[in-house]
């Protein structure tokens, strides 16, 4: 069984989940431009707070030993970064590249992001609390959302081409304004989530319904 609700606006206040902290203010000191792998290998430090990574590229990088607690990376390379074992306490990304990321390989323990104009192809979620995760004109391209909850999740102006949705604990999520997605109700907990009228086809797309 499974319900889901018709709307012509998608960001309304919804109650539940509260929504997620969005880091936005850092001291001078705390600003890293431009860093690349080597430098923040070099740096004394595993645990940043309150940091804000600017124009840096870690693509490839191996940050499984570090924790991001209350930081802002933008305009970001973190393409195929290796984050087994890595620690992201309210951390958000704005403008990134995150290609291929295992954000599940993340910890587990208080872990809560934030997406704003990424592009997250082949990304993967699997498993992952991410209850009230806003994304925002975010490219999820073959994401994977297997095993995840996200419930009251907002997906504001997205594409989900081929993203994975497979046992997704849905419940309350916003589509309204996304695009692209397929999702089967009988594999996934829909309840109350919403979605516009022409959105529904992204829910019957498996049984070859031809709506015109």
């Amino acid at each position: 069984m499974f319900s889901f609700l018709l709307s012509a606006t998608s960001m309304k206040q919804r109650r539940g989940a509260q929504p997620a902290r969005r880091p936005s203010v850092f001291a001078a000191e705390n600003r890293f431009e431009r860093w690349d792998a080597h430098t923040l290998a070099a740096h004394p430090e595993t645990e940043f707070e309150q940091c804000h990574f600017v124009g840096c590229d870690f693509s490839g990088a191996s940050l499984g030993h570090f924790r991001f607690t209350d930081c802002l990376f933008e305009r970001c390379n973190l393409a195929s970064a290796k984050l087994s074992g890595a620690g992201l306490q309210n951390v958000a990304f704005t403008d990134c590249k995150l290609s291929g990321v295992q954000f599940a390989a993340c910890r587990d323990f208080l872990f809560e992001v934030h997406f704003e104009g990424c592009q997250l192809h082949y990304a993967s979620f699997f498993g992952k609390k991410l209850r009230a995760t806003k994304f925002v004109r975010c490219s999820l391209t073959d994401a994977d959302f297997t095993s995840a909850d996200l419930t009251e999740a907002v997906f504001q102006d997205c594409t989900l081409s081929n993203a994975v949705f497979r046992n997704t604990l849905l419940t309350g999520a916003d589509f309204t304004t996304a695009s692209q997605f397929s999702i089967d109700p009988e594999g996934n907990t829909l309840t109350k989530a919403r979605f516009t009228l022409p959105g529904l086809l992204g829910l019957v797309s498996k049984y070859g319904v031809i709506v015109e």
